[in-house]
């Protein structure tokens, strides 16, 4: 049964499948298949069996145990022999097992891609997803790897509170009005993010925070629950943001890169899988949006599913699987 949290995710996709609908019959043209019940079940594609093994990578947390299940067991349904590797590690670590063939493709997001593997500065990443996604793809051609079309959902960095800490501070929606406080405030956040330009980094330059203390941390929802720290760097699809009790400010300078996944894949397997592989991958993706991921991601760090049952459960109440 679906839990009270995905059905409101199913809700919020729905109506976003509805403005699609509704622009496709304005301008005419494809799109992704609808979310839900529009989905429709995967098929066998003929002669998978004999292409030989695929192998699906993933990192090493949550979402992307997550993910790596979802395309891995779709492909599976679709007759090919999948093996996987969904504790790789680092972003280094995978794209190095990709180019080196040890794995066949992954999920990977466009701004990593951009800034961790072709060194271009968080400042140069375009701001609109599809543009981003474009140049991610030219970039990893020369790699010999397609990115495939990229997610609805992106999980790029957010400042975020307690709701209780929000209202305190005068009911604050957007980053730009912490600046005038925040030499009041203490923060948290991941070790990496103190070192990251499209962390805090650029988030003093761009917003000019200058937080009174840093508390670094794995755990950031644990220091806020805490009172550790007042403030927060979280990621948009974290599975305690399906909880009312915490508020994530808006980039209202449109700082951060675009962080949409992109399931990137080695030639000469996307010519094993063929192009209804490929297909599949796109449906089973189609609808992923930041609700429905930080669903997913809920029945992991909420609710202490496995990974493997929740990408199961995922295909089914969705129509790709039986």
């Amino acid at each position: 049964m679906r839990s009270i949290r995905l059905i409101i995710a199913a809700l919020a996709a729905l109506s976003l499948a509805m403005v699609v609908a509704a622009c496709g019959e304005q301008g005419g043209g494809g799109g992704a298949p609808p979310a839900g019940g529009g989905a429709k079940a995967i098929q066998k594609v003929p002669g998978a069996e004999t292409k030989g093994d695929i192998t699906v990578g993933s990192k090493n947390f949550t979402e992307q145990y997550v993910l790596g299940e979802i395309y891995a067991q779709a492909l599976e349904a679709a007759g090919f022999k999948v093996k996987k590797q969904l504790d790789l590690g680092s972003e280094q670590i995978a794209f190095k097992a990709l180019k080196g063939g040890q794995i066949d493709g992954y999920p990977e997001y466009t701004g990593t891609s951009l800034t961790s593997f072709f060194d271009m500065k968080t400042e140069d990443v375009p701001k609109e997803a599809q543009a981003a996604y474009q140049q991610t793809k030219a970039a990893f051609a020369k790699e010999d790897i397609t990115a495939l079309p990229p997610t609805p959902f992106e999980n790029t960095y957010r400042l975020g509170a307690l709701k209780e800490t929000a209202d305190r501070l005068g009911g604050i929606r957007n980053t730009s009005e912490l600046a005038p406080k925040s030499k009041d405030l203490t923060v948290t956040s991941y070790p990496e993010c103190a070192q990251r330009d499209d962390c805090a980094l650029g988030v003093k330059r761009v917003y000019g925070l200058d937080f009174k203390e840093t508390v670094k941390s794995e755990t950031p929802y644990d220091i806020l629950d805490a009172k550790e720290a007042d403030i927060a760097f979280l990621f948009t699809t974290d599975a305690q943001l399906t909880l009312p009790k915490y508020a994530v400010f808006e980039d209202d300078k449109k700082f951060f890169p675009p962080y949409n996944v992109s399931f990137g894949i080695r030639n000469d397997a996307l010519k094993k899988i063929g192009p209804d592989g490929q297909k599949v991958i796109e449906q089973v993706q189609a609808p992923l949006t930041v609700e429905v991921m930080r669903e997913l991601n809920s029945r992991v760090d909420i609710d202490k599913q496995e990974p493997e049952q929740v990408a199961r459960d995922y295909l089914k109440e969705e129509g790709f699987t039986k």
